[in-house]
């Protein structure tokens, strides 16, 4: 069987439904179909991820992230509030563990300012009015505009405005292949498409190559794990955050408070072998796991990352009281014994320039004949979904009109 669309979107994550309504909102009578291999909506990092609304303090003044990161905390807080979806303001507090960690903080306040980001700098008797339970080394950031959804939720919901505008979705279609503007798919139907945009997350680089786009980069995914605790909610009130090593792409194990109130541990960014690593051996790949591991000399001798300390802290994590201990630097009251029940584990889609063995720091955009590729959609993509749409989409309307 054999279809057509005006656009085919390649997973139905939240960017990929983001790009799907933002095309929609625009192109009202273009037909769209996005793709995913799921039979439900939210099974990868778009349903597993710690549902915080960043406000874009952390990145460099000119990459995507940080403007993207901005305008997406206020378009994603508009959506929510007109699809009744709850959002929590809780707001953040970026504490230090040492004296040694002052100068690094202080880059983080003047990020935010060039960033346009609210944010505050608090002594110690402050932070301990907006969060009691935290402790800090002298100083701390507060940033009011933060927040927390249930990503979930949010996926669901952006499903739906994505359907009533007219869009077609399509799960537990996985595809096969792409040749000759077609999409070819694991049940033998074909769909021609006028423009292709690859949302695949983890599988992202596998679609862009068989377009023959970003040959230069691979997959190289991480793990994240989360552990609940069993306070009141309410008793933790903001989130609570480290100051990030800036060689590497993570944010550190924060404590963070969900929608409902509740007090969360995580993530972690340990290596993992293969793509869908989220416990036991399911979805195992000796294939896949081959592939990693050729791509670990490169990136350990790699100077533009800390991999050796990255490995050192990271690991040992698999280990809860590891976790938590990690954790209480930040919020002393965080115990095992509170801490037990294990949330779902997340996987980012962390893309690596394998010649360079670096790490992509910012969201990567590249395109292709007649398609488009999002290869580093990771943290904070899913704050930014919508403002990553409303670029991509205005880039591919460009390089139309420049035709």
């Amino acid at each position: 069987m054999s279809t057509t669309a005006d656009v085919v979107i390649v997973g139905a994550g939240v960017v990929g439904l983001a790009l799907a309504d933002s095309w929609l909102a625009r192109h009202p009578g273009d037909s769209v179909i996005l793709v995913d291999k799921e039979s439900e909506l939210g099974m990868h990092a778009s349903g597993r991820n710690s549902g915080v609304l960043h406000a874009g303090f952390y990145y460099a003044p000119d990459s995507l992230k940080a403007k993207l990161t901005r305008d997406g905390n206020r378009l994603l807080k508009e959506f929510c509030s007109e699809r009744n979806v709850p959002v929590r303001e809780t707001g953040k507090v970026v504490v230090t563990t040492s004296g040694n960690q002052l100068p690094a903080l202080e880059q983080l306040f003047q990020r935010g300012q060039a960033n346009g980001v609210k944010l505050e700098k608090i002594d110690e008797a402050q932070l301990f009015e907006l969060e009691p339970l935290a402790r800090t080394h002298e100083r701390a950031l507060w940033s009011p505009t933060t927040a927390v959804a249930d990503p979930v939720k949010v996926v669901q919901a952006l499903a739906q405005r994505v359907v009533e505008r007219g869009g077609v979705l399509r799960l537990g279609a996985s595809v096969v292949g792409i040749e000759s503007r077609k999409v070819l798919l694991s049940d033998s139907e074909t769909i021609s498409f006028g423009h292709l945009i690859n949302a695949a997350g983890l599988y992202a680089d596998t679609i862009a190559h068989w377009c023959g786009v970003g040959l230069e980069y691979k997959m190289l995914p991480f793990k994240g794990l989360y552990w609940y605790g069993n306070w009141e909610p309410g008793r933790l009130q903001r989130h609570v955050y480290p100051v990030p090593d800036p060689r590497n792409p993570f944010l550190g194990t924060h404590v963070t408070v969900t929608v409902d109130g509740r007090a969360k541990v995580g993530p972690t960014a340990i290596p993992s072998l293969w793509r869908e690593d989220y416990g036991g051996v399911a979805n195992f790949s000796a294939a896949e796991m081959a592939r990693i591991i050729r791509l670990y000399p490169g990136f350990i001798s790699s100077k533009q990352h800390n991999v050796w300390n990255l490995m050192k802290t990271e690991l040992p994590k698999y280990s809860r009281k590891k976790l938590l201990a990690e954790a209480a630097r930040l919020v002393p009251t965080v115990n095992s014994q509170d801490f037990h029940q294990k949330g779902r584990p997340g996987v980012r889609a962390q893309l690596i320039h394998v010649p360079t063995g670096r790490l992509e720091m910012d969201f990567v955009v590249h395109q292709g004949d007649c398609s488009t590729h999002l290869l580093n959609a990771v943290s904070p993509a899913w704050t930014s979904s919508l403002a990553v749409a409303d670029y991509v989409v205005t880039g591919i309307e460009a390089e139309r009109q420049s035709r």
